[in-house]
């Protein structure tokens, strides 16, 4: 996977974790309303910074679907976390692509936000795992995609 398909594959991510955020924040309780809105401008800006990575690897930024199918229905609080922990560990995947495709400053960058993801991930569950965004190959999955999971930021409006 090259620097340039790693970041486009992140973009996605993270243009359907901006999406899922807007469905989080419309049914999470009101005492995590407050972390929501902190995580939906976290991905904004890791978004955004992505969109000037794309740039300077001589790529043109993939624009956001105009919606994205939801892994499952949300009518409440409880399914509301249980996406965004989904979230986390969708977008911490493809960062873990990203810090194998980069070197140098974006390879820090991309564990930056790995790291980011993991911990916000954690959160929301209430556990976390030892490698975030490398539980698929420990789940017996074959490694078709660095990350053994399949590139699913690569289907349009999939989440």
């Amino acid at each position: 996977m090259t620097e340039l398909t790693a970041a486009q594959a992140a973009l996605r991510a993270e243009h359907a974790a901006v999406y899922g955020y807007g469905v989080v924040g419309g049914r999470i309780d009101e005492d995590r309303e407050g972390e929501a809105r902190e995580c939906y401008e976290a991905h904004r800006a890791r978004r955004d910074a992505l969109r000037r990575t794309v740039r300077a690897l001589g790529g043109d930024p993939e624009p956001a679907a105009a919606a994205y199918a939801l892994p499952f229905a949300v009518p409440d609080s409880a399914a509301a976390v249980r996406l965004a922990a989904q979230l986390e560990d969708r977008v911490a995947g493809v960062y873990a692509d990203l810090v194998r495709a980069s070197e140098g400053a974006r390879r820090r960058t991309a564990a930056d936000a790995l790291r980011e993801a993991a911990v916000r991930s954690v959160r929301w569950k209430g556990g976390g795992v030892a490698f975030p965004g490398l539980t698929e190959l420990g789940a017996g999955d074959s490694p078709a995609s660095p990350s053994g999971a399949p590139d699913r930021s690569a289907v349009p409006g999939a989440l």
